[in-house]
């Protein structure tokens, strides 16, 4: 049977309908109501940007989805975990004043903010899966003990994993650091002809194993954690990395963490992707570039593989925006993500999430 993944258009045909109400529509027609019991402690999993980018999915979206919670019975807290690369959000305390200056308070969003792994990125618990890649997988502590769970995403691009989606934020985003550093576990490499030196990637490393020497850029891969820093902000595309044999395996990685955080809640799980502000790359960036297509809609079921294929399926078959990061694949059905990053491999995530069991790729549209 197709799972069902339920629409609304960004359209309004009536002033009371408007875009805040569509979202909780969406709650009521996915059902997620029965997700959640009296008194349950319900994470709201966001993400909520980087300091100085903008097109995360902003509180007052969210504020709509804690009231429907709060409806439904659950007490909600809004939560997300630390990040793996150098920044202000790789610790709670900087956490939490970057989700203080994106708006993220109580009296906007109507419930508390908790990082999920703690002050430095280290609670977490081991949860089995015996998967191919992981026999256990480390979830945040928090995300663990809370009795359901809404995961609210912003679709966009991204370097490593093609898209960012549901499957990102429940892989990504409900581990650890420990747990964010066993999914990259890449190795990048210098192109000396033309790296030009300029440092950046010193400054960027969150583990200082990159330093220069003559002049050129030179990692020390013992001690590389795989973030991909390094290759996102030099300025000359000068660092990369096998991308036929390491990508694959870090987009498997990462889908076996998100069926880990996905098994926990089995049951107990909704998600909502809004396909707004699609960028090229993800909220983790500290800007916010050119969108790649126009603003679609939201989009809410408690099947992950399928909200983001249904998602994917939709931002491909837009008309892509000329003069942005989309070098190529702009027709109606061309891949748009590859049209960003041509060696990303994104609909792996769908494959292996159906392979593992995380959800089905066959699914069904519902507008209301």
């Amino acid at each position: 049977m197709k799972s069902k993944v339920f629409f609304a258009n960004l359209h309004i045909e009536e002033f009371e309908d408007n875009l805040i109400s569509k979202i909780k529509r969406l709650f009521d027609k996915a059902e997620f109501k029965k997700l959640i019991s009296p008194k349950d402690l319900t994470a709201v999993k966001v993400h909520f940007g980087e300091k100085g980018n903008t097109s995360f999915v902003p509180p007052w979206y969210v504020r709509a989805i804690v009231d429907k919670v709060i409806d439904a019975g659950g007490d909600p807290f809004i939560t997300d975990t630390t990040t793996l690369y150098s920044g202000p959000r790789n610790n709670a305390v900087g956490h939490l004043n970057v989700a203080n200056e994106h708006g993220f308070v109580h009296s906007v969003v109507n419930a508390p903010i908790i990082i999920a792994d703690g002050l430095r990125g280290r609670d977490f618990i081991e949860v089995d899966i015996s998967k191919k890649h992981f026999k256990s997988v480390k979830i945040a502590t928090d995300i663990y003990h809370a009795d359901s769970m809404i995961v609210s995403s912003h679709f966009k691009g991204h370097i490593m994993a093609g898209f960012g989606g549901a499957i990102k934020n429940l892989g990504m985003g409900c581990a650890p650091i420990a747990g964010k550093k066993a999914q990259h576990s890449v190795r990048p490499v210098v192109d000396k002809e033309l790296c030009i030196g300029c440092g950046r990637c010193v400054e960027v490393c969150p583990v200082q194993t990159i330093e220069l020497v003559d002049e050129k850029s030179v990692i020390h891969s013992e001690n590389c954690i795989g973030c991909g820093e390094c290759i996102q902000n030099c300025p000359e595309k000068a660092i990369t990395m096998d991308w036929e044999t390491e990508i694959p395996e870090f987009v498997e990685r990462m889908t076996e963490y998100a069926y880990g955080a996905w098994k926990i809640k089995k049951g107990k799980i909704g998600f909502f992707n809004f396909l707004i502000n699609i960028t090229p790359d993800c909220d983790c960036f500290g800007v916010s570039n050119e969108y790649i297509v126009r603003d679609i809609g939201f989009l809410a079921s408690i099947d992950p593989v399928a909200i983001d294929k249904a998602s994917y399926d939709m931002i491909n078959n837009q008309q892509g925006f000329k003069d942005t990061q989309l070098k190529s694949n702009l027709k109606s059905g061309e891949d748009k993500f590859k049209g960003i990053h041509e060696s990303t491999q994104g609909e792996l995530q769908f494959i292996y999430g159906e392979k593992i069991g995380l959800g089905s790729q066959d699914y069904e549209i519902i507008k209301i």
